[in-house]
């Protein structure tokens, strides 16, 4: 197959979607299939991406939407570039965007006659705090607008139950299937701690709790310090290490202080993130506004068992006090459940329980069951052109 993905994140930007795209194409390369990208030109562009066809942006509109200064804001393309790119022979065009990746994506797919699918990844609504517009004149704009692009394309999928949650919310009534985002599961299962502890000055014996994400009010970030704040207090022996960048570092750093036990690491290369993971005994976070992130999949892979403040996304991810726990998002209840996780005679058991619960997320398994939703959906639009 040819496969067209219309993105408006991707690599080097580090974020769950760009991650998880370039994941699956990588997936279906090796499954023999040509993937060809379309995503923003980004400012720590390398030369010679293969298959990746780079858009205009602006870094002023991403800057003017709260936005990292690594996401840019995509462009519409003018003629001239969309008659260099190769978009006539695509056999299948696939969008996680509703908004202007996901308008090229049905622009393109009349010219090329290949039918659209597209992920549904995130809540919109938490992120309204970065629109200049009041909060209420968002939602009313991006409620219906979600909901009719899911109704004009093809197929509709979703990484987890959130979503799905969301387009029915939004007054999508349609079939929404499954997908949920792969791993590089060998990566995970090989990685080792021990390098990462010693940088950060971290004893091996001493319990390691680590949050991996962007930096953002979304994320809830008081509410976890404060939470392992409380949790420290039973066990000053506790370290935690937050890795990630994002608007909301500096408030983070300032509400931490400057104890022992908490280190920020600012931005890591993704590389990086194995080992980040596999150092730590616990992963916790205490946002409910994830789909079904990466970072956690990420930890569950490495070995790390979770506590999550409850969500949609949790509850797809967690199976209660076997891989981890979900607890309400307060600081007390975190503290409670990452005190319970963090007890020698349970953490072995979770752990391993964590390393068998992520192989669903492989990525083999993930890319091979997209190429299957192509396949049908291919065949479907073909059965509709039939005579």
């Amino acid at each position: 197959m040819r496969i067209g993905i219309v993105t408006a994140t991707y690599l080097p930007s580090r974020n769950g979607v760009a991650t998880s795209t370039a994941l699956f194409a990588r997936g279906l390369r090796e499954r023999g299939h040509e993937v060809r990208i379309f995503a923003p030109r980004h400012p720590q562009l390398a030369p010679g991406e293969q298959g990746v066809y780079r858009l205009n942006t602006s870094f002023v509109g991403a800057r003017a939407l709260g936005g990292p200064a690594d996401y840019p804001v995509m462009l519409a393309p003018g003629p001239r570039l969309t008659a260099r790119l190769p978009l006539r022979d695509l056999d299948v065009l696939h969008t996680m965007h509703p908004f202007l990746a996901g308008q090229l994506a049905l622009k393109w797919a009349r010219v090329s006659g290949a039918p659209v699918v597209y992920t549904a990844h995130t809540q919109y609504e938490q992120y309204l705090h970065y629109a200049p517009v009041p909060r209420r004149v968002s939602r009313a704009v991006v409620r219906p607008h979600v909901a009719a692009f899911a109704r004009r394309v093809d197929r509709v999928l979703a990484p987890g139950r959130a979503m799905v949650d969301m387009l029915r919310a939004y007054g999508y009534a349609g079939a929404v299937d499954l997908m949920p985002n792969p791993v590089d599961l060998g990566s995970f299962q090989a990685a080792g701690g021990a390098a990462v502890r010693r940088e950060y000055h971290i004893p091996a014996d001493v319990p390691l709790v680590t949050y991996l994400g962007r930096l953002a009010p979304e994320k809830n970030l008081s509410v976890m310090l404060r939470a392992f704040s409380q949790a420290r207090a039973t066990r000053p022996e506790l370290r935690l290490l937050v890795v990630g960048d994002g608007p909301s570092r500096a408030d983070a750093q300032a509400q931490a202080g400057t104890p022992e036990g908490v280190t920020f690491t600012g931005p890591v290369p993704y590389a990086r993130v194995p080992e980040l993971l596999a150092a730590a005994d616990v992963f916790l976070t205490a946002s409910t506004s994830e789909v079904l992130p990466m970072s956690m999949i990420e930890a569950l892979a490495a070995g790390t068992p979770l506590v999550a403040a409850q969500s949609p996304a949790a509850l797809d991810l967690i199976e209660e006090g076997v891989n981890g726990t979900v607890r309400p998002a307060t600081p007390e209840a975190l503290s409670e459940g990452l005190l319970e996780l963090l007890h020698p005679a349970r953490l072995p058991a979770l752990q391993d329980a964590a390393r068998r619960s992520a192989t669903q997320y492989d990525l083999t398994t993930r890319a091979a069951a997209l190429e299957r939703v192509y396949e049908n959906v291919i065949a479907a639009k073909r059965r509709v052109r039939a005579p």
